[in-house]
C-alpha cells in the first residue's frame, strides 16, 4: 500500500523539480513559461474561481462520461452478440472517431444555440464512448461458444448468459477502456469551454488568463485539470478493484 502511494508521489515530485529546473536553467520569465513556484500565487488569488470552475468542469465531464458508459455498453453488447451489427457498425464508429472533435464544437453550438451545459456534456460523451463500445464489443465477441451452448442447454436466457458469463468476462476490458475514456471526457469538456466559450468551467478561466497574458494562471488551470483527471482516474481504479479485482495479477 505504501509503495502504491509513494511511487506516484515521488514521480510527481520529480516532474515538478525537473519543470522548475528547466525554467531556471533557460532563464525564462513567467510570460514565456511559468514555473511551479509561480503557481501558488495564482491559486491563492483566484481560489474562488478555481473552485467554481473546477466544479462546473467536473460535473459536466462526469455527466458526459456516464452517458458514454451507458451508450458504450449498449452498443458494445449489440456488436458483441451480432456479427452483422459488428461488421456494419465498426466502419461507422472508426470513421466518426477519426473526425477531429474540435470541428464538432461549432456544429453543436449551432444546433443547440445557448444550451451550453448540454453542448459540453454532449461533447464529453461523443469523444469518450468509442473505447468503451469497442472494448465491450471485442470482449463479448470472443466469448467461448462452449459456455453459451452449455447454458442454453440448461435453459438459460440470453440475459442470464450475459449476466453470469459475458459481463464478468468483459469487466477487465471495460475498466481498461473506462480509464482511457476519463481523460477523453475531460478533453471534450474543455474543447467546448475554450473553442465555444460561455464563461463557465476551467476553460473559461484559462481563456481569461490568455486574454490578460497571465501565463501563471494559464498553467495553474492546466495543472488543476490534470489533478481532476488524476482524481477521476483513481476513482475508476477504485471501482475496478471492487468489481474486477479478481482479474488483477499479483506483481512482485
Amino acid at each position: 500500500m505504501i509503495r502504491k502511494v509513494a511511487v506516484p508521489v515521488a514521480a510527481l515530485a520529480l516532474f515538478v523539480a525537473l519543470w522548475e529546473l528547466l525554467v531556471w536553467a533557460n532563464g525564462w520569465p513567467d510570460y514565456v513559461m511559468a514555473s511551479p513556484s509561480d503557481l501558488p500565487q495564482s491559486y491563492a488569488r483566484f481560489w474562488g474561481l478555481f473552485l467554481t470552475g473546477a466544479w462546473q468542469t467536473l460535473w459536466r465531464t462526469v455527466a458526459g462520461l456516464a452517458l458514454a458508459v451507458l451508450f458504450g455498453l449498449l452498443l458494445g453488447m449489440i456488436m458483441g452478440f451480432s456479427r452483422t451489427a459488428r461488421d456494419g457498425l465498426y466502419p461507422l464508429l472508426v470513421g466518426f472517431n477519426a473526425i477531429p472533435k474540435a470541428t464538432l464544437v461549432p456544429v453543436l453550438a449551432l444546433l443547440f444555440i445557448g444550451q451550453h451545459d448540454f453542448n459540453t456534456v454532449m461533447m464529453a460523451f461523443l469523444i469518450s464512448f468509442f473505447p468503451i463500445a469497442v472494448s465491450v464489443g471485442i470482449g463479448l465477441s470472443t466469448l467461448e461458444p462452449e459456455y453459451r451452448d452449455i447454458l442454453r442447454s440448461l435453459g438459460a436466457s440470453r440475459f442470464t448468459i450475459f449476466r453470469k458469463i459475458a459481463l464478468p468476462k468483459t469487466l477487465p476490458e471495460f475498466f481498461g477502456a473506462l480509464k482511457v475514456a476519463v481523460t477523453l471526457a475531460f478533453i471534450g469538456t474543455n474543447l467546448v469551454e475554450i473553442v465555444s466559450p460561455h464563461g463557465r468551467g476551467l476553460g473559461a478561466l484559462f481563456l481569461s488568463g490568455q486574454t490578460n497574458s497571465n501565463y501563471p494562471l494559464m498553467f495553474a488551470v492546466l495543472i488543476a485539470l490534470a489533478v481532476l483527471g488524476i482524481a477521476l482516474y483513481y476513482a475508476v481504479v477504485a471501482l475496478e478493484k471492487v468489481f474486477a479485482g479478481w482479474a488483477e495479477r499479483p506483481q512482485g
